[in-house]
């Protein structure tokens, strides 16, 4: 991770000095880890109170308790973890480049990372089933996509990827393990993302590209049957079964579905690039575009705030609630 400007690197150390065996630090300079660490601390604040506030808004109104919703706000409940317990540590490592935190922690960090990215991705997936039956089969859509459906699709994803994420770790399968000393995971203050280099390409293959192509394919479909029905809705607008609100919906959830592809899929594909060029992409590169997936927590609360008037509605009359009562 060492950089060629020496304004950004101060000093190249040892993480624990007293011990052996101990990975070697790179200290930056407080000029580039001052405002990094106000970027970071700034991001994380904004994960937290914006997806808490799609959580508290779409609980404390019935009218809102619907199928879809229920995924979105558990969707809203992994990136406010992913804000609350994977970033702070993260940052930490990424600007003191050691992990302070102990072995267990370090298991238990990258197995909730992977944990909640995955679950990100089956959110997405249940999602796009979900506005698929609502817009191309709208008649049958309120009998198959009940309340009960929805939990079983939210628990379906937390249990499958709590499953796999800390089944991986905790059972200490071990990838490409040469790669792995060599690139000083077992070193003391060192601390590899789950899905990083060690199952990077098998990682990102099943767990990442495959459910995209499927919530791309499924969205292909939706949009080819949207766009007759929108027709249909302007010629006749007492003909069609699907009215505009699902449409809408269906709409905004894409551009989730984008954003989330946009920030997540630089970072997967280093994963699979990199063993084609014999593990050479600078891991300052994989920090950086981790950083940009981590982004993609900010970005769902804001595009709910502007292209749903509920959200803003709701989320106002909660802040006109909470104001009488303080």
């Amino acid at each position: 991770m060492n950089l060629s400007h020496p304004w950004t690197v101060e000093s190249v150390g040892l993480c624990f000095e007293s011990l052996n065996g101990s990975c070697v630090k790179i200290v930056y300079s407080p000029v580039l880890r001052a405002p990094l660490y106000l970027l970071f601390a700034i991001t994380i604040i904004l994960i937290v109170y914006g997806n808490l506030l799609v959580i508290c808004t779409i609980s404390s109104f019935q009218q809102l308790h619907t199928p879809t919703n229920y995924l979105i706000v558990s969707m809203a409940v992994a990136d406010l973890l992913l804000g609350v317990l994977v970033m702070p540590p993260s940052m930490v490592r990424s600007l003191e480049t050691c992990w302070y935190f102990g072995d267990f922690l370090c298991k238990f960090h990258s197995s909730t990372d992977f944990t909640l990215c995955n679950a990100s991705v089956m959110h997405l997936t249940f999602i796009s089933i979900d506005r698929y039956y609502a817009v191309c089969q709208p008649l049958q859509y309120h009998r198959r996509i009940t309340t009960r459906v929805s939990v079983a699709m939210i628990l379906a994803s937390w249990g499958f990827s709590a499953f796999v994420g800390f089944g991986i770790t905790f059972s200490e399968l071990k990838v490409e393990r040469e790669r792995t000393k060599e690139l000083h995971v077992n070193c003391k203050g060192g601390c590899l993302a789950m899905h990083g280099r060690e199952i990077g390409f098998t990682y990102s293959i099943v767990f990442y590209f495959i459910p995209m192509f499927i919530i791309v394919s499924i969205y292909s479909k939706i949009f080819f049957i949207a766009q007759k029905h929108a027709r249909a809705i302007h010629n006749y607008p007492t003909s069609s079964s699907v009215n505009k609100m699902d449409l809408k919906a269906t709409k905004t959830l894409a551009i989730v579905i984008g954003v989330f592809m946009c920030c997540w899929t630089p970072y997967f594909m280093c994963n699979i690039i990199d063993p084609m060029v014999g593990h050479s992409i600078p891991p300052l590169l994989y920090e950086v575009l981790m950083w940009l997936a981590y982004l993609n927590a900010v970005f769902n609360p804001m595009i709910y705030a502007l292209f749903y008037s509920w959200f803003r509605e709701k989320s106002k009359l909660l802040y006109e609630k909470l104001y009488k009562l303080c």
